[in-house]
């Protein structure tokens, strides 16, 4: 599977107690679906290689979730985890039913073009912030730019024609 197929949900930021629970940084908008029990979720450790963990319990604590996997019985096996990216197939996500939600794997890649259709840049990543989300465009002369993702300056997404259509206002670019 390659890393283009794969979407990040959740890091294991450290191993919780003696029994083998994580402590995970939730990195989806749909924890309670993503980290069900039952639902199998691919690790990525430190060292790049990968496993699939299934989910056999989960609760809420101070910000994180603390999960627990069938494939990590106890603390040792706990600590090996610290720092693996949890990711899921991008082709388990639903569809939405907004026409205004997307995922980042779908604007990642996509043109960004000013509403006379000029070209400026590329959609690289979202960055998401104490102010909303932002995304983050390789411009035409390779300087990155930053561009509030609000429908006021982004009045178009095109998923299936490839494009975003941004209009910045004055000193934005």
């Amino acid at each position: 599977m390659t890393q283009a197929e794969l979407l990040l949900v959740g890091r294991v930021a450290k191993a919780h107690g003696i029994a083998g629970e994580l402590a995970v940084d939730i990195h989806t908008d749909e924890p309670d679906e993503r980290f069900a029990p039952g639902a199998v979720l691919t690790a990525r450790l430190r060292d790049r290689s990968v496993r699939p963990v299934t989910v056999s319990t989960v609760r809420h604590h101070s910000g994180r979730l603390l999960v627990r996997f069938d494939e990590v019985p106890d603390r040792n096996a706990a600590e090996t985890m610290r720092g693996a990216q949890l990711l899921v197939d991008v082709n388990e996500l639903p569809l939405s039913d907004d026409p205004d939600a997307f995922y980042d794997h779908e604007l990642e890649g996509l043109a960004a073009v000013l509403t006379d259709g000029t070209e400026v840049g590329t959609v690289t990543e979202i960055a998401r912030g104490p102010g909303g989300e932002l995304l983050v465009l390789t411009m035409k002369d390779g300087t990155e730019g930053l561009v509030p993702f609000v429908r006021a300056i982004v009045p178009e997404v095109d998923v299936e024609g490839g494009r975003v259509v941004i209009d910045p206002p004055e000193g934005l670019l």
